[in-house]
């Protein structure tokens, strides 16, 4: 994949550097929309950044089939939300839920690039494919840290709903639903979430793949924020989860975990938001960790029906979450048909 010459150009004068020793490519962006690369700087401040570098014509595939005008409309909205996100907000995030500071944005025409600071060389070295216990505890602590201190905040530039699957922007996936009860609850449940008296910024992609950790996974850092937006951090816990377990773990080990991240979360409110309830905040958010997921499961099942996430604990959590909000008809006849 070879990085234009410009962009190179654009990053050396941008930084003060002397030159760009190296270029390595991290990524593609999803469905062809440009790429995220490193770069090794001679000279200047930094000695290497991240690069993303965004083009917005619509390609002419999509990994998944869904290339249509509102997913390329979505993907239009989602880096010009994170472009104010690293402009605007990334600078308040607190030490305790750190995120790569924006060095340098620049829009031009149907290009965008947006450096950032390399997580590399501040400590945050590694990317897992796989989670274990130290590694998931850190995410979680991360999640509460982010979502105490942005506890009320309005999303100013940002999705006025947070995630990539919210219900307003996937009217194709909301079609292709082979699920009648659950395609019937699906403003329902989009309701009861965005109805939560206590609203704060969600990652809105937090799965394991946008962190990274230090070589002991004690700490972490996240990373893509073209999904941040107003919402329920039930949103983030139920996605990060999905994204984690093996759906294998018993009820207790899962149990663990959201015990974990809310007793992280109220310290966090505690610390930064000391006028606020922390209990009343978890008796409000513990409710919905169900009704997240049953959000959540709307979207996979109309994306990718045969997906590995949709299971017996998802599908029993999406039963809770349909009952919290208020429908009673049982899911048996989706579990069997797939039985």
């Amino acid at each position: 994949m070879q990085i234009p010459k410009s962009v190179n150009v654009d990053v050396v004068t941008a930084l003060g550097a002397e030159a760009i020793r190296q270029t390595a490519i991290i990524q593609s962006l999803w469905g062809g929309y440009g790429e995220l690369f490193r770069a090794t700087l001679q000279g200047g401040a930094w000695p290497s950044v991240i690069v993303k570098h965004i083009r917005l014509p619509q390609p002419e595939s999509h990994p998944r089939g869904w290339n249509t005008p509102v997913s390329h409309q979505r993907k239009l909205d989602s880096y010009q939300a994170e472009v104010n996100w690293y402009r605007h907000y990334a600078s308040q995030c607190s030490p305790e839920s750190p995120v790569p500071q924006c060095l340098y944005v620049s829009q031009q025409g149907d290009e965008i690039l947006l450096v950032l600071e390399d997580l590399h060389t501040l400590g945050y070295s590694r990317v897992l494919k796989q989670a274990d216990r130290p590694a998931i505890f850190a995410c979680l602590r991360w999640l509460a840290e982010f979502h105490a201190r942005f506890m009320g905040q309005e999303p100013a530039g940002l999705w006025q709903t947070g995630t990539y699957w919210h219900l307003s922007t996937r009217p194709d996936e909301w079609e292709a639903l082979d699920d009648p009860t659950l395609k019937a609850a699906a403003e329902c449940i989009d309701r009861a979430l965005a109805d939560c008296p206590y609203q704060t910024l969600v990652h809105g992609d937090a799965k394991l793949a946008n962190f990274c950790f230090t070589p002991d996974h004690s700490k972490v850092a996240a990373v893509d924020f073209q999904y941040v937006g107003k919402g329920c951090g039930m949103k983030d816990v139920c996605l990060f989860l999905s994204s984690v377990l093996t759906f294998e773990e018993n009820d207790i080990q899962i149990a663990e975990y959201l015990e974990h991240y809310f007793s992280c979360l109220k310290a966090a409110v505690e610390r930064h938001q000391p006028a606020l309830d922390s209990e009343a905040i978890e008796a409000a958010w513990r409710p919905l960790y169900s009704v997240a997921w049953a959000d959540f499961q709307r979207f996979v099942k109309g994306w990718s029906p045969g997906h590995w996430k949709i299971n017996p604990y998802t599908e029993n959590l999406t039963r809770l979450g349909l009952e919290q909000v208020g429908i009673k008809e049982s899911l048996n006849a989706g579990s069997e048909r797939r039985s």
